[in-house]
């Protein structure tokens, strides 16, 4: 059976001299422009995560290809600051010659600065790559090392990046009311009254998934996610401004956005900002996408910039009915192709003939065979070994290596349905596992057990219950270095704010948020195992209950490998929750599969008590 993948490449990063000459080339246009060194973040104007190949400064110029990091590159040294998934990655991905690889987190870049800098250097940044918060912390430290934070006008990025690809263009479509739920005038309403409780005279959307989600609308500007990269200005009283190339419009998206808001051209975002903010107007920026260099022409111009969370993450967190229909839909349908995916790994993988990139391209093409996939959500992590240990693996024809009995085989996937997105995790023995193996992989079944279990207060927050999750793992003395759960979109972002289950979620657990389950365990050059769920946030009735409690509801539908569960270490209830799951797994997907198909499914969710 032949597959083939249609959305995910397998290419290596560029590498070698090319990345040594861009790095020489920065270093003599930093000179030039009377600079000591440069910030360069993994970011574009909007803060995202995903950005188009216009704004990979940070890939093209270090070869490291992460959704997150920032570099330093000064006269004599370049540093690559990355958080705890990306160390492995960033490490084999870089010039270790010529970059040293830091901590994201513990310390943070700014700490490295105020101890490297010298008195009277100049520290570049580009404003519109950075949030004001993150500015700031830039400053403190180049005035704790006696140094000076300069705004750039232009990237010396692109200057020297001679071959830096065109904006996208993307063409954007409309969001249908059976997939979105509510109408514009409806969300538009309920942002009004956000932007009156604020005290703002205006919203800038500097988040394309806000304005993505408040105008029904989505695009292809950013791969895997449907994004239509846009702003948009919304007055406390009127109609609001989106500004989106022309160019992404037809002419049926442009009468949808002209129903609700004046469209215009997105270089026309600084001179309304500005009139808007010459008349004293106080205009709220989200803190977590909104550009620096936002706040500094509103406050150049005599307004007031009211830096705070944007209101738009937290209603766009809270899916409606239609979308919780949506991504149940979605979900089942999903479930149908990773069944017929796990069936056939199950019996090809065993020869030890099958790649890392086989596996890819064999899940995607299953899902593809819905006729309804629209995009995977993210590229497919498909880590066989000790390639499972790398949090964020992504398979190149470089790294591809066969998937070998007596190996774990980590996949993490997902998909973009127009009525849902889903995030999915398994872990798969192939042949025997070790006794090892088993022990390390029960400890995460029950901590990803342990949150889908959960019973909390409403209000509770994700750092609140991160810890349920890593519970048995740390009485080993092990745990994994990134967070449990990240919030996702309905056909937007498989990583969408502004909740999480980690140590640094701080916003509460609402009904109607979904977010994902997915602790993990990592041994470095052996293997990994992580097993993820989609939860939706869902009411709890508990009898003699003095406050709404509130639970999860597993939405994801795919067995767990059975073969790697230590039975004799779970407890009855445990077991009795994993057993249930199998049931509803089994008697959800049972009807969309062929007779083959639907045996090893029987057979993969029998009862663990049985």
């Amino acid at each position: 059976m032949m597959f083939e993948a249609h959305f995910q490449t397998f290419e290596d990063p560029e590498g070698g001299v090319a990345l040594g000459a861009r790095l020489a080339a920065l270093r003599e246009e930093l000179t030039r422009r009377n600079l000591t060194g440069f910030v360069v973040p993994r970011a574009d104007s909007h803060q995202n995560e995903y950005v188009p190949p216009s704004d990979e400064r940070l890939a093209w110029l270090s070869g490291f290809t992460g959704s997150a990091g920032l570099a330093v590159v000064l006269a004599d040294r370049a540093v690559l600051f990355v958080d705890g998934r990306y160390t492995l990655q960033a490490a084999q991905q870089i010039d270790t010659a010529a970059w040293t690889v830091a901590s994201l987190v513990d310390p943070p870049p700014e700490l490295w600065l105020a101890q490297e800098l010298k008195p009277g250097d100049r520290l570049g940044f580009d404003p519109w790559l950075h949030t004001s918060a993150a500015v700031e912390r830039l400053q403190t430290a180049c005035i704790k090392a006696g140094a000076e934070l300069v705004a750039v006008e232009t990237n010396p990025v692109d200057t020297v990046w001679l071959e830096r690809p065109a904006p996208p263009l993307g063409q954007v479509s409309v969001h249908e009311l059976k997939f979105a739920g509510d109408a514009e005038t409806v969300k538009l309403a309920r942002i009004h009254d956000e932007i009156a409780k604020a005290r703002a005279d205006a919203l800038v959307m500097s988040d394309p998934h806000a304005v993505a989600w408040t105008f029904n609308i989505r695009g292809a500007d950013v791969a895997h996610t449907p994004l239509p990269l846009s702003y948009a200005l919304v007055p406390k009283d009127g109609r609001p401004t989106v500004f989106i190339d022309a160019r992404k419009l037809s002419n049926s998206a442009r009468d949808h956005l002209e129903r609700n808001a004046d469209v215009t051209e997105p270089d026309q975002l600084v001179p309304h900002l500005r009139r808007l903010a010459e008349s004293g107007a106080a205009i709220a920026i989200d803190a977590a996408t909104g550009a620096d260099a936002l706040s500094r022409l509103i406050i150049e111009a005599g307004g007031k910039p009211l830096r705070g969370s944007d209101p738009v993450a937290l209603l766009k967190a809270v899916k409606n009915t239609t979308e919780i229909a949506g991504t149940r839909s979605a979900h089942e349908r999903d479930g149908a192709a990773l069944a017929r995916f796990l069936f056939w790994l199950d019996r090809e993988a065993p020869g030890g003939q099958l790649t890392e990139i086989d596996a890819v391209e064999a899940l995607e093409t299953f899902r593809r065979d819905t006729g309804a996939l629209r995009d995977v959500s993210f590229p497919t992590i498909a880590g066989s070994g000790p390639n499972g240990a790398i949090v964020h693996y992504r398979v190149t024809r470089r790294t591809n290596r066969r998937i070998r009995p007596g190996e774990l085989l980590l996949i993490d996937s997902g998909a973009q349905y127009q009525d849902g997105t889903t995030d999915v995790t398994r872990t798969i023995a192939v042949g025997e596992p070790t006794a090892e193996m088993r022990d390390r992989f029960t400890r995460v079944l029950r901590g990803h057990l342990a949150i889908a279990r959960a019973i909390f207060p409403d209000g509770t927050t994700g750092a609140q219950i991160d810890a349920f999750a890593r519970q048995y793992l740390w009485q080993t003395g092990l745990d994994f270095e990134h967070g449990t759960g990240h919030g996702v979109g309905s056909y937007l972002s498989v990583h969408e704010g502004p909740a999480r289950i980690s140590k640094l979620g701080t916003t509460p657990l609402k009904r109607g948020m979904i977010l994902s389950n997915e602790p993990g365990y990592y041994k470095t050059g052996e293997y990994g195992i992580r097993i993820e769920n989609l939860e939706l946030v869902v009411a709890k009735e508990i009898v003699g209950a003095e406050k709404p409690m509130n639970g999860f509801e597993a939405l994801t539908l795919a067995p767990i490998d059975r073969r790697l569960i230590d039975v004799a270490s779970m407890k009855d209830e445990e077991i009795a929750w994993l057993d249930a799951y199998h049931m509803r797994v089994r008697t959800t997907l049972r009807g969309a599969l062929d007779d083959a198909t639907r045996d090893w499914l029987d057979a993969a969710t029998m009862p663990l008590a049985g």
